[in-house]
């Protein structure tokens, strides 16, 4: 795998860091009276261990589904098939954020949703409370850690992508491995960072961190949507290439 390539991993590895599950959720349990470092780190450890085993599965998935691809001959249909999701995914970019308010501007919705725990931030509070609050375990730990996972990866398109630059790179089975566990490694390590500012500095970064997390709280939701466009330019115009329509 080419230095560019590596360098382009670990740029995505660190977009993925700052989600919700691996760097909100952690910011959360830094700010509890008591840091609990074992069960902090175990659930960063089921976090990158549950990323890890999914992009081993995709990777290895993709790669076998593209050598019957490529068994089937002439493959110009599929890349027209790129062409249309990549312009759908720089759609919804562009104007995923307004269709979305404007559905919740919609008659009812606000009623409908007023019964049920709001999501995002509040998603977070909910399962920074399941492991710091009273009944805090290690079943708790690994249930949050998966519900995170199972939640937020189909909206981490960078995770995404890394998977199509893993499998397009044709590494074996070992090379694989290591290169997905290391992009898990890096996905967690500015939670580990955090973790050790917080342990040597305590109070005096207390109020620092509350306000990284409320930004970082605003700002999640947002960032699907030009994470969304730039994938989908990237995959448009590597199509339209593909077609020399371009």
């Amino acid at each position: 795998m080419d230095p560019v390539t590596l360098a382009a991993l670990a740029g995505l590895a660190l977009v993925d860091s700052t989600s919700l599950g691996t760097l909100v959720l952690p910011l959360l349990l830094l700010l509890a009276p008591r840091v609990d470092v074992r069960r902090y780190a175990a659930y960063l450890a089921v976090v990158g261990g549950l990323y890890a085993a999914l992009g081993v599965a995709l990777v290895l998935g993709a790669g076998a589904l593209r050598d019957v691809v490529l068994d089937l001959g002439d493959v110009t249909w599929l890349r027209w098939v790129q062409l249309v999701v990549g312009v759908v995914l720089l759609a919804a970019g562009a104007v995923g954020d307004k269709v979305l308010a404007w559905w919740r501007r919609r008659p009812g919705h606000a009623e409908r949703a007023s019964g049920g725990p709001r999501e995002g931030a509040d998603r977070a509070g909910t399962w920074a409370e399941r492991l710091v609050g009273p009944d805090a375990s290690y079943r708790a730990v690994v249930g949050v850690a998966l519900a995170a996972v199972l939640v937020e990866v189909a909206s981490m398109l960078p995770f995404l992508a890394a998977v199509g630059l893993i499998t397009a790179a044709d590494l074996p089975v070992v090379g694989t491995v290591g290169i997905v566990a290391a992009y898990a490694v890096v996905m967690v390590a500015p939670a580990l960072l955090l973790l050790g500012v917080r342990l040597a500095l305590r109070d005096r970064v207390e109020a620092p961190l509350a306000r990284l997390a409320a930004w970082l709280r605003r700002v999640t939701d947002g960032a699907v949507y030009w994470v969304l466009a730039v994938v989908g330019l990237l995959v448009a115009g590597d199509a339209a290439g593909a077609l020399g329509l371009t």
